[in-house]
C-alpha cells in the first residue's frame, strides 16, 4: 500500500516540476513499458530531467555532456548508459537488447523512445531500472506496465533494482 502512495504522489508531482527546472526536490524517472506481441516486442518510453541525466552521462567524460549540443554524442552517450542501466531478460535471465530509438525534448526533461526484440510470446520478463541511481541517492524508477490489456506499476531503487514482471 505505501508503495501504492508513493508512485500516486510522484505520478502527480512529476508534471509539477517544470515549473522549477533544475529546483525538483526529488529523482525520478517514468519508464512506460507496453508489450506489442503482434509485433514481438517491448516498447518503452523512458522520461528524464535533463540535468539529472546530463550529469550521470557526463560522469568519465572529459567535458560535460548537453543533451541539446549539435551531433550524434549526446545519442550516442545517452543509449551506452541506458544499455547500462536499463536491462531486460527473459524471466530465466537470458539478456535481450534493448534498442535506442530517439529522443525528444519536453519541458525540462526527455523522453528516450526504445524498443526490445522478444524471441516470441511471452508472459514477463526480468527488467532492472537502475537508471540514475548511481548519481543520486533517492533516485526512484517508476515503471508502468501494458501488457494483454492489464496495467501495473514497479517502484525500482537503491537495493532494489530489478523485479520480474509477469502478465
Amino acid at each position: 500500500m505505501r508503495l501504492l502512495a508513493a508512485l500516486v504522489t510522484l505520478i502527480l508531482l512529476f508534471p509539477l516540476a517544470g515549473a522549477a527546472p533544475a529546483l525538483h526536490a526529488y529523482h525520478s524517472t517514468i519508464t512506460e513499458l507496453r508489450y506489442n506481441a503482434a509485433k514481438k516486442q517491448l516498447e518503452l518510453s523512458v522520461k528524464v530531467f535533463t540535468d539529472d541525466f546530463e550529469k550521470a552521462i557526463s560522469q568519465g567524460q572529459p567535458t560535460h555532456v548537453n543533451l541539446t549540443e549539435a551531433g550524434p554524442r549526446p545519442l550516442v552517450l545517452a543509449s551506452a548508459y541506458l544499455g547500462r542501466t536499463l536491462q531486460v531478460s527473459t524471466t530465466a535471465g537470458a539478456p535481450l537488447q534493448l534498442q535506442v530509438l530517439g529522443m525528444q525534448a519536453e519541458n525540462d526533461g526527455y523522453w528516450f523512445y526504445c524498443k526490445v526484440p522478444l524471441p516470441g510470446p511471452v508472459s514477463g520478463v526480468k527488467l532492472r531500472q537502475a537508471a540514475l541511481l548511481d548519481a543520486f541517492s533517492d533516485q526512484m524508477n517508476i515503471v508502468n506496465i501494458e501488457a494483454n490489456g492489464q496495467k501495473q506499476s514497479a517502484l525500482f531503487r537503491a537495493g532494489h533494482e530489478q523485479e520480474v514482471l509477469s502478465w
